[in-house]
């Protein structure tokens, strides 16, 4: 079936012959109510109990006809131009028609139950789902997001985010529960070896520093020994002394380095009770909240906060250029694992159903008000004119039948009565 609402034109000529079918009724019964008065005089008919019940029948259905058209007419204009009261009923009232109409909308159709209803009916979360694996939607949004990025870092001044490092990293680093936090870590660096990295690490650093530094180290040693053994005797063996210190220094290293080494075995194990005692002790705990307090809350450390800030704020910028970095990435993966969700998880789905239903709750009363106001103000600005023809091409067709059946019930209740009080009394409708 075609529900296609019709044009202004089509509800014109639609309206012009309803109205002339009404009208051509009503005429109809006027020519019928004349000719059952005209029949007996020219001899067509004689006086009888059918001819009384058809004239009776006919005037009550002018009758019936005019009383619609008049109720029908006067919605729109004044019958005939007369300006008899309360005609025009709707351009003289379309602020009071405008205002109902907005609190009829309102009331009764933006309800809880009507918006629970058609959330109801509707598939929200696999609408969600559809539109988020859709790679030209997926491709918008995370377009759109990554885009907001740099305005969010922009608004967001320089100064109070560094700030709220200041003060954030004293609260996370020196807080009462920080030292099992720290103990975990530990221990789950120490169980995939990580610790050992971090030595050798330090090694490396150590013995480059030993090389870079090896002239000078020389020149302390020769010194020291001048100073313990008289000048001749640093002359003898300074520098021997010193070759031979700073090659131990040397091998020592180089024997620490390998992965089975007995001081890596005895690093472990110091690690080890390291974690025990910060698990276990809660003077050591305390011991390790109070030195990281003091350290965050140093100076430096604040000035490492609006450091970090500005590095990170850097990193991101750089990693938004890239359409393959590590946020369009995050964006896309997550959207991706939305979609999914939305469509398969049950507890997704009712989290989005849920959502959706507070969200329009919530937003109700809002949307009621200023529904209600805008409706009322679009129809009280209306021309007068304008709002009787809108409303006619709208609703005018339905009104003909009105007029239509008026008449034919007119015609069949006179009939009919006229019929009643002839059998009954010998009254005849005339």
């Amino acid at each position: 079936m075609n529900t296609r609402p019709l044009t202004d034109d089509e509800a014109r000529h639609a309206l012009t012959r309803q109205k002339r079918a009404a009208t051509g009724l009503l005429a109809f019964m006027g020519g019928l109510t004349a000719v059952g008065y005209l029949a007996p005089l020219y001899g067509w008919v004689s006086e009888n109990l059918w001819l009384d019940t058809l004239r009776a029948g006919a005037k009550a259905g002018v009758v019936g006809g005019l009383a619609d058209w008049f109720a029908v007419t006067a919605l729109f204009r004044h019958p005939m131009g007369l300006p008899i009261p309360h005609t025009a009923i709707i351009p003289a009232q379309k602020e009071r028609l405008g205002r109902a109409l907005g609190r009829f909308v309102t009331t009764q159709v933006f309800t809880e139950e009507e918006v629970d209803r058609v959330l109801a009916r509707i598939d929200l979360p696999g609408f969600v789902g559809r539109l988020l694996s859709d790679p030209a939607t997926a491709a918008t949004l995370t377009s759109g997001l990554v885009g907001a990025v740099p305005q969010l870092l922009e608004r967001l001044e320089d100064g109070r985010a560094s700030a709220a490092v200041d003060r954030t990293l004293p609260l996370l680093l020196g807080g009462s529960n920080l030292a099992p936090v720290i103990a975990r870590g530990l221990r789950a660096l120490v169980d995939g070896n990580h610790h050992q990295e971090v030595l050798t690490f330090l090694l490396q650093q150590l013995k480059s520093g030993l090389q870079a530094r090896e002239p000078a180290l020389r020149t302390m040693i020769e010194e020291r020994v001048r100073e313990q053994g008289g000048r001749l005797l640093g002359w003898a063996i300074g520098g021997s002394i010193a070759s031979k210190v700073l090659v131990a220094a040397s091998e020592e290293l180089d024997r620490i380095n390998p992965d089975d080494s007995t001081i890596r075995e005895g690093f472990t194990a110091w690690v080890h009770s390291e974690i025990d005692r910060l698990e276990n002790d809660p003077k050591r705990a305390d011991d390790l909240s109070q030195v990281l307090k003091t350290v965050f809350s140093h100076e430096t450390m604040q000035t490492w906060g609006s450091d970090i800030w500005a590095r990170v704020k850097r990193m991101i910028g750089t990693d938004l250029e890239r359409e393959d970095g590590w946020s369009a990435t995050l964006i896309r993966e997550a959207l991706f694992r939305l979609a999914a969700q939305a469509q398969d998880d049950p507890t997704m789905r009712a989290r989005i159903e849920e959502t959706a239903r507070k969200s329009v709750h919530r937003s109700l009363p809002y949307l009621r008000e200023h529904l209600s106001n805008f409706i009322a103000s679009v129809v009280g600005n209306w021309d007068a004119v304008s709002v009787s023809e809108k409303l006619e091409l709208r609703v005018g067709r339905d009104l003909q039948y009105v007029r239509v059946n008026g008449t034919l019930v007119g015609f069949g209740v006179g009939a009919l009565l006229s019929l009643f009080l002839e059998l009954v009394f010998g009254v005849t409708g005339q």
